[in-house]
């Protein structure tokens, strides 16, 4: 079967997938696939830097706005989506091109990895998120490392979501994660992709790129979006998105703004720096340095060179 050809932008958060994006759909006469777990959520608008009308300039955009955030969401259910949105566009006679900073979105989108568990049963999950609150995070860390150090390393201690995800794939099926990834990988890829890694070589501009976004989002609103948000009691996924859980302690009355600022620009910092680690594993991937470039539209014209 001949395989769908399809361009993947992924870089850190601030770095300018969407713009790059966009202008990639409208030289290649393409549609975009977000790949951004916190974009699927309605109303997580500001907080996951959602683009806007104006940003998408007319480019159809798929799997953007369209989970409610009481709603988990898992990479199984979005590699499905993903695949189902490509055979749209591709119906149409346009080309994927795939956006985001999710790693493990993409991962297992373009290389056609199935999980084998992606379900969960309630009563180990609820044991394990007791046993979070009542021992900490670090001591259900050490247990992962010696069951699963490979995973292991790839998640954060203070992750709870993967950390927790990670033990409940052993508990629930006496398999770890790292060998559910290995079996899952023996599909072969539906797709011709090429991955655009967008990086820096200064890593301050960066880090003054992120810090410039926190402050236009919360002159855009943030604050009073995360205020709506937990007056929803959602509980699912969409309550790691940085930017929310960062403001909570200002909104509980127990911090002040500028310490809770200081906080959501150094959680995007650090998140950034994981997706950097994350994406460096693909020496595959064209990288571009985007403080190299004066304009978007001298980087757009470079990467379709490489293409």
């Amino acid at each position: 079967m001949e395989k769908i050809r399809t361009v993947c932008v992924c870089g850190p958060t601030a770095s300018g997938k969407t713009a790059l994006g966009v202008a990639l759909a409208e030289k290649l006469n393409g549609e975009v696939i977000s790949a951004d777990s916190m974009q699927i959520y309605k109303f997580v608008d500001i907080a996951s830097a959602k683009p806007t009308p104006d940003e998408m300039r007319g480019i159809r955009h798929h799997l953007i706005d369209f989970v409610d955030p009481s709603e988990n969401y898992s990479v199984a259910q979005y590699t499905l989506d993903a695949n189902k949105a490509a055979d749209e566009i591709v119906g149409r006679g346009k080309m994927p091109i795939i956006v985001g900073g999710t790693g493990l979105y993409i991962e297992c989108f373009i290389n056609n990895i199935t999980l084998l568990d992606d379900g969960f049963d309630e009563d180990i999950r609820s044991m394990l998120r007791s046993r979070i609150e009542s021992e900490g995070s670090e001591k259900l860390y050490n247990e992962l490392v010696s069951i699963d150090p490979a995973a292991a390393a790839k998640i954060h201690p203070n992750n709870f979501v993967k950390l927790l995800r990670a033990l409940e794939v052993y508990y629930s099926s006496g398999m770890t994660l790292t060998k559910q990834n290995e079996l899952s990988k023996q599909h072969p890829s539906r797709f011709d992709n090429t991955t655009v890694f967008l990086n820096c070589k200064n890593r301050d501009y960066l880090y003054r790129r992120i810090e410039s976004r926190v402050d236009r989002m919360l002159e855009a609103g943030l604050v009073e979006e995360a205020k709506r948000y937990y007056s929803l009691g959602c509980s699912s996924t969409s309550s790691q998105a940085i930017g929310y859980k960062e403001l909570k302690p200002f909104l509980d009355g127990v911090a002040s703004l500028d310490e809770c600022v200081d906080n959501l620009k150094k959680a995007t910092r650090n998140y950034a720096k994981r997706q950097l680690t994350w994406f460096r594993r693909n020496k595959d991937a064209k990288e571009f340095f985007i403080d190299e470039y004066s304009s978007l539209e001298d980087l757009t014209e470079e990467v379709l060179k490489a293409l």
